[in-house]
């Protein structure tokens, strides 16, 4: 962790860190990039790395996934994809650029798009973002923005240190709620019929 809070931030993506020494990448390329611990990203071009999952997040993002994965396989609405599955935003304006939310979904109607040995070639329908302590409110709004970019049609940011949940949604600037302990995750459109109590992510 001391050598990579050493390396600069990407201005691209700065809830990341540049890896130097690195030439220009393809998302192909990020698949293929070896395991040593970190999860990478690339972005336009750009390979940077984060941290692995801390406990608390990832205690998160097993409760939520818990909760919605069934949910979606129940009424067969789509996929729910792990933290190390690679969306490619290639086709949405955003060439060069993979990103690894902590939950993706997307609906059943684009799985014939989706093949085994390549990355999902499109942006989630919802991406889930749970932040580390070394990311703020600047850098994952800047990150939500471009899932939306890419065609995403809801990203929830959990702060767990926070306890809320950001929602975001196209055709906004900043998050279009912040939801507490007392409020419920709701699926809306993108997954109908869904809800989850925000205080079941933090007991």
């Amino acid at each position: 962790m001391t050598a990579m809070r050493a390396l600069p931030p990407d201005p691209v993506a700065p809830w990341a860190e540049i890896v130097p020494g690195v030439g220009p990448m393809t998302v192909a390329d990020l698949l293929d990039w070896p395991d040593d611990g970190y999860r990478y990203e690339v972005v336009e071009g750009v390979l940077v790395r984060m941290a692995g999952t801390r406990p608390k997040a990832g205690r998160i993002t097993r409760r939520l996934y818990d909760g919605l994965n069934p949910f979606v396989q129940a009424h067969g609405l789509g996929t729910v994809t792990f933290p190390d599955e690679v969306y490619d935003f290639e086709h949405t304006g955003q060439p060069n650029t993979g990103l690894l939310p902590d939950l993706g979904f997307y609906h059943a109607f684009r799985e014939p798009l989706v093949q085994d040995d390549q990355p999902i070639p499109f942006a989630p329908d919802l991406a889930v973002e749970a932040a580390s302590p070394t990311q703020d409110h600047d850098v994952m709004d800047k990150k939500a923005r471009r899932y939306l970019r890419g065609g995403s049609s809801v990203v929830w940011v959990v702060w767990p240190d926070e306890y809320t949940v950001d929602v975001w949604r196209p055709g906004h600037a900043a998050p279009s709620a912040t939801l507490t302990r007392a409020d419920q995750l709701d699926g809306g459109s993108v997954i109908p019929g869904f809800t989850y109590p925000v205080v079941d992510l933090f007991v």
